[in-house]
């Protein structure tokens, strides 16, 4: 079998899980691009990394590269994997765009591929043609407690993976993307038809904003008040949390449903959140009667902490983090895509739109965004519309 070459770019913990799981596999390189120094002494020490399984066992590896060099990471790479959060994509794909191979297919894709990835890795990387576009619907395993360089801890991991192109590749470039991650993930790749199948499943943007906004939102039992100690995403959220996320899932179906037949795409891939969870975990979910017992009750999400900070002033207790993934990256590359996406469609996200807005305030106000490089004339071009 031909060697393939992976560079993985970003040192979290999706970063470092899959790279371990790779190097589980015969003649597959691993490159690690991360800006984290304690990552790159630790290989540089030669300390194995660790994955920390479910069942109590562990997987070792030795990486074949760990570097801040955008060049040395991924100049021979035949599958590029973005993991970095979505408000550094742009920056992380602008530093490594001079570096990829011109002569050669190179796969360059996000997992996960949310936030309209394809038409940011298209206006990033337009002088480069041999680059294919790909993105996965979520991430292949949940994974937590990251010890940078030394360990991760795998969560529950899905049964069934969804990959999806720009609508540019040929079906010969799908083909080849397919047998790659197969080799990668096992047989449960599965390509989906049209890239928006990905950018309109429910996810981490409604899922953690909702639960955010009904624990400290103006109606959250924890509204302006400190939390004695840290607390989890899941088994604790808060039944206002849940009842948001079912509102905002009722939504973005809608707006998928308008989508589909007014761009005549078939999305019915595009299941609602609650059906997605379901599917994905299956049996690691012990009560699947309603969304708050699906959170509540998934194994998949145990011991998955909130991003929280202490509190300032030398208070005792945390708070909700500002500068967490949940707002930088779930809100505003993720509801202010829904949100605008909605707008220009002329449909009504009433949930969405309260839960933005508090999330904007709470943040203090946006920075960026993906309107940064959401198609200014989408959906009225082709080339947009899938």
């Amino acid at each position: 079998m031909n060697l393939l070459k992976v560079a993985i770019c970003g040192g979290g913990r999706t970063g470092h899980l899959n790279a371990i799981l790779f190097k589980q596999l015969a003649d597959v390189q691993v490159s690690l691009l991360t800006h984290n120094p304690e990552v790159i002494e630790q290989h540089a020490r030669q300390t194995p990394m660790q994955a920390l399984l479910p069942d109590g066992s562990s997987l070792s590896a030795r990486l074949d590269r760990v570097t801040a060099d955008a060049r040395s990471a991924v100049e021979d790479a035949d599958l590029v994997i973005i993991t970095v959060p979505a408000h550094v994509r742009q920056q992380t794909l602008q530093a490594i765009a001079p570096h990829l191979s011109a002569s050669k297919p190179v796969y360059v894709g996000a997992i996960p591929g949310f936030c309209g990835f394809d038409w940011l890795a298209e206006a990033t990387l337009p002088e480069r043609p041999n680059v294919v576009i790909w993105g996965m619907k979520d991430v292949p395993h949940t994974a937590f407690e990251l010890n940078p360089g030394r360990s991760i801890k795998m969560g529950g991991g899905k049964s069934q993976l969804y990959v999806a192109t720009h609508a540019r590749e040929s079906q010969a470039s799908r083909h080849q993307l397919h047998a790659i991650l197969t080799r990668l993930y096992g047989p449960c790749v599965t390509l989906l038809e049209h890239y928006l199948e990905i950018t309109l499943t429910p996810g981490n943007p409604i899922m953690h904003s909702s639960v955010i906004y009904g624990l400290i939102g103006p109606y959250g039992q924890w509204h302006r008040k400190i939390f004695p100690q840290r607390m989890c995403w899941w088994t604790e959220c808060p039944e206002l949390g849940a009842y948001f996320l079912e509102r905002m899932d009722e939504e973005s179906q809608a707006l998928c449903a308008v989508i589909s037949q007014r761009l005549g795409i078939d999305l019915s891939s595009v299941k609602s959140l609650k059906q997605e969870i379901v599917e994905a975990y299956g049996e690691q979910i012990r009560d699947t009667s309603s969304m708050l017992s699906i959170l509540r009750t998934n194994q998949a999400y145990n011991d998955i902490l909130a991003p929280m900070v202490p509190a300032a002033d030398n208070r005792a207790g945390y708070v909700i983090e500002r500068e967490s993934r949940a707002f930088n990256e779930d809100v505003a590359y993720g509801l202010v895509l829904l949100v605008e996406m909605a707008r220009r469609f002329e449909i009504k996200v009433p949930h969405i739109e309260e839960v933005l807005q508090w999330s904007v305030a709470y943040m203090h106000g946006l920075r960026d965004s993906a309107l940064d490089y959401f198609p200014r004339q989408w959906p009225h071009t082709a080339s947009a519309a899938a």
